[in-house]
C-alpha cells in the first residue's frame, strides 16, 4: 500500500496508522472495529496487513465491520448531488407518525409524547438492524412504524402486552409460585426463551445485531400465538407458571430491544 505521497503529503491510510498507533499507546485495546461500507473492504485488509508488518500489538484483533447501503423509497442517497435526507427530518416523521398510530390505538395513554419518542426512534434503529449489515436495504418509514410484522414497534407492543397482563395480575408472588407448566401452546415460547443466550454469543462473535433482532420478533411471534390460545389469568392451580413466563418474555424482549439501542415501553 503506498504510504506517503512522492511530495510528502500523507494519505488516509498514513493518517489512519497513526491513529491506529495512537490508540494502541493510549488505550491499549483488546479490539479494535472499523464500523464503515462495504465499499472499503479492500482498504482495511491493506490497513490491516501494514499494522501486522510494523509489529502493532493490536492488530491482530482490528477487524473490519462492513455493512450495505441503504435506498430510500427505491432512490439511493448522494450528497454530491443534492439527494439528502437529514436524520433529524427521518427521526421526527417517525416520531410524529408514531404518535399518530398511539393516539387511534389508546388515546388514553398518559405519556403519549414520551412512548411516541421511543416507538418512532426505536423503529429507525430496528429497521435497520433487523437486517444482516452487509445486505443493502431500501428504508420506508411507513413501513418501519407498523405494528404489526417484522417491526421493532411489533416487538415493543408485544414486551407492552406482557407488562400489562402482569399488572392485570396483581401481586402476585412469583417466585415461590409453581413453575411447572404443561400448557402445550406455551412450548414455542419456553423453546424461544431457551435459545437467548446463544444468540447473544452468536451475534457477539458475528458482529451482527440482526440476529438478536430476529430472535427478538421470533420470541413476540411465539408469545403472541400463545397469548392467542391461552387463558393466561385464569385463577387455577398453573396462574404462577403462566405469569412466570409472561414475565420471562417481558424480560427477554426488553433486554433484547436493549441491546439494541431501542426502549421497550411498559404501555402503548
Amino acid at each position: 500500500a503506498l504510504i506517503l505521497k512522492s511530495d510528502g503529503a500523507t494519505l488516509y491510510i498514513t493518517r489512519d496508522i497513526a491513529t491506529a498507533i495512537y490508540r494502541d499507546r493510549t488505550y491499549k485495546p483488546a479490539m479494535n472495529l472499523y464500523v464503515v461500507g462495504s465499499e472499503q473492504t479492500y482498504y482495511f485488509q491493506q490497513l490491516k496487513a501494514v499494522l501486522l508488518e510494523m509489529g502493532l500489538p493490536s492488530a491482530e484483533n482490528l477487524h473490519h465491520i462492513p455493512f450495505g447501503l441503504i435506498t430510500v423509497n427505491g432512490k439511493k442517497l448522494s450528497t454530491r448531488s443534492g439527494r439528502i435526507i437529514l436524520l433529524d427530518q427521518v427521526l421526527e416523521d417517525a416520531i410524529d407518525l408514531a404518535k399518530k398510530q398511539i393516539e387511534a390505538k389508546n388515546p388514553d395513554l398518559p405519556n403519549k409524547d414520551e412512548v411516541a419518542k421511543e416507538v418512532g426512534v426505536g423503529a429507525i434503529i430496528f429497521g435497520d438492524l433487523k437486517n444482516e449489515r452487509t445486505n443493502n436495504i431500501d428504508f420506508v418509514l411507513e413501513d418501519q412504524l407498523r405494528f404489526e410484522g417484522e417491526t421493532g414497534p411489533y416487538v415493543q407492543y408485544s414486551h407492552a402486552r406482557a407488562e400489562s397482563i402482569l399488572r392485570k395480575a396483581g401481586d402476585i408472588d412469583l417466585h415461590g409460585a409453581d413453575k411447572r407448566l404443561d400448557d402445550p401452546a406455551a412450548w414455542e415460547t419456553v423453546t424461544a426463551l431457551k435459545d437467548f443466550p446463544t444468540v447473544i454469543e452468536s451475534a457477539c462473535k458475528d458482529f451482527e445485531p440482526s440476529e438478536v433482532a430476529k430472535y427478538a420478533l421470533r420470541l413476540a411471534k411465539a408469545f403472541n400465538k400463545y397469548y392467542a390460545h391461552s387463558k393466561i389469568l385464569v385463577e387455577d392451580d398453573q396462574l404462577g407458571a403462566r405469569l412466570s413466563l409472561v414475565k420471562a418474555v417481558s424480560i427477554v424482549l426488553k433486554e433484547s430491544l436493549n441491546l439494541l439501542g431501542v426502549k421497550a415501553p411498559d404501555a402503548m
